[in-house]
């Protein structure tokens, strides 16, 4: 294999065989092929695409190159069920979903990635829990798996290693935004899961990889096609993204606000209503309940009289982290020292927001990466962040509060936010929660 002459030819617009696919993933799984030319080949499929068979090959070769989980001898009760999200900006699904849906019955081995481009990572914020470990051996999340019902964590060594290397490279050469890509590195993971079934949440808007509709649409129809064409039972909810989702964007402090929504300390309505759609579908998909009603309330019920938040902290105290979390949560999770109110230059009301700034600004803070050798500040953020139709200003709500880590950092997030806010004197309907479920 001459990588040169395919990554040549996939530049020109020409379609790679299966076999050269998989000798292509092998050897980003084995490093024989270069950080250079996997960023090459990215940004290759990035301008020219893939065909239908090139994604499917891709995604099953990227699942290939390495363990694949099998679930039948573990003592797991209920099927096999995940979820996954495309990605966005205060998007702490993940944290209240996995919980939700173990405590109704199913157990659910969630594989998640860290934040990539401006969106936050689920494993960077469960790496704010002191001790909690995302990369578990396989043994250990089986086990988890089993005594729990859920475990939040990242891919070891040993599952999916091409899509590992794949995802750092992709998120340092500005090649995110490509469906192929997207498509194979999510199911990659989650085939490799051994699942029963699988709901995708789809962001749409500014806040999304993919902002327009169409192009979310897009990719959730690809995902949906290649995950059943393995073998897979998934649907795909398409979701609003054009403002933060829930009133935190970071690491710790959307932990937080996750702990508080499980314990009841706080309320987001568009997150709780994005989560138990998302629950629902799941639910019904995996053959826990046979109608969405009995599994909407299910889910609500286990939110609401604490089952899912026991089922949180034993995952955390079963993965490493503190057995007291949620009872102190104050004494665990880290801080910024810098705690600053962002106010609007003029008082109104909040009629659009640029989510992908908010999201640049956290990244900024260092609640992010520009490159994958950077390390991460869980205890920067921001809270009480405005929503769609809010009136901001002095003595009333402000554009956000800025956890810093120092002085100027909060100037400069401070200034980003600004800009992100369009705030005026009409008032702003936000739009429908979930777009369209494609099934």
């Amino acid at each position: 294999m001459l990588v040169p002459e395919l990554i040549r030819r996939k530049r020109d617009g020409g379609e790679l065989a299966a076999e050269e696919i998989s000798e292509l993933v092998a050897g980003i799984a084995d490093g024989t092929v270069t950080d250079a030319q996997v960023g090459a080949l990215a940004m290759a499929i990035v301008w020219r695409g893939m065909t239908k068979d090139e994604r499917v090959a891709l995604t099953g070769a990227m699942t290939r190159s390495g363990d694949v989980l099998s679930w039948q001898d573990a003592g797991v009760s209920g099927p096999v069920l995940d979820k996954h999200s495309t990605g966005g900006v205060g998007d702490k699904v993940s944290l209240l979903l996995a919980p939700i849906v173990a405590a109704c019955g199913a157990s659910v081995p969630m594989i998640s990635g860290r934040g990539l481009g401006h969106t936050g990572g689920t494993l960077d914020k469960l790496e704010a829990i002191p001790g909690y470990d995302v990369a578990p051996s396989s043994e250990r999340l089986r086990a988890a798996v089993a005594r729990v019902g859920c475990a939040i964590v990242g891919q070891t060594a040993r599952l999916a290693p091409a899509d590992r290397r794949l995802y750092a490279i992709r998120d340092a050469t500005a090649t995110v935004e490509s469906i192929p890509l997207i498509v194979g590195s999510i199911l990659s993971k989650k085939l490799a899961a051994g699942l029963d079934a699988l709901v995708m949440d789809v962001k749409v808007g500014s806040g999304a990889f993919l902002p327009d509709a169409d192009s979310a649409r897009e990719l959730a129809r690809a995902i949906v096609e290649v995950a059943r064409g393995n073998g897979l039972p998934t649907a795909a909810l398409l979701t609003d993204m054009d403002q933060v989702l829930g009133r935190t964007a970071g690491n710790a402090v959307e932990v937080r606000e996750s702990i508080d929504h499980l314990t009841g300390a706080a309320r987001d309505e568009r997150l709780v209503e994005v989560t138990v759609a998302l629950s629902t579908e799941l639910l019904v998909l995996g053959g826990v309940f046979e109608q969405a009603g009995a599994a909407r309330a299910a889910a609500l019920r286990a939110l609401d009289d604490g089952s899912a938040a026991e089922r949180f902290a034993a995952m955390v105290a079963e993965l490493g982290g503190p057995a007291d979390l949620l009872e102190s949560v104050d004494a665990h999770l880290p801080e910024a020292p810098v705690v600053r109110a962002v106010e609007p230059a003029e008082p109104g009301r909040v009629a659009a927001v640029d989510v992908r700034a908010v999201g640049i600004a956290v990244v900024g803070l260092g609640g992010g990466r520009a490159r994958e050798t950077d390390a991460v500040d869980h205890g920067v953020g921001l809270t009480e962040v405005a929503a769609l139709g809010e009136r901001v200003g002095p003595g009333e709500r402000p554009l956000a509060i800025v956890h810093a880590r120092d002085e100027a950092g909060a100037e400069r997030a401070g200034t980003e936010l600004r800009r992100a806010f369009t705030v005026g004197d009409g008032s702003a309907q936000p739009p429908a929660l979930v777009l369209e479920v494609l099934r």
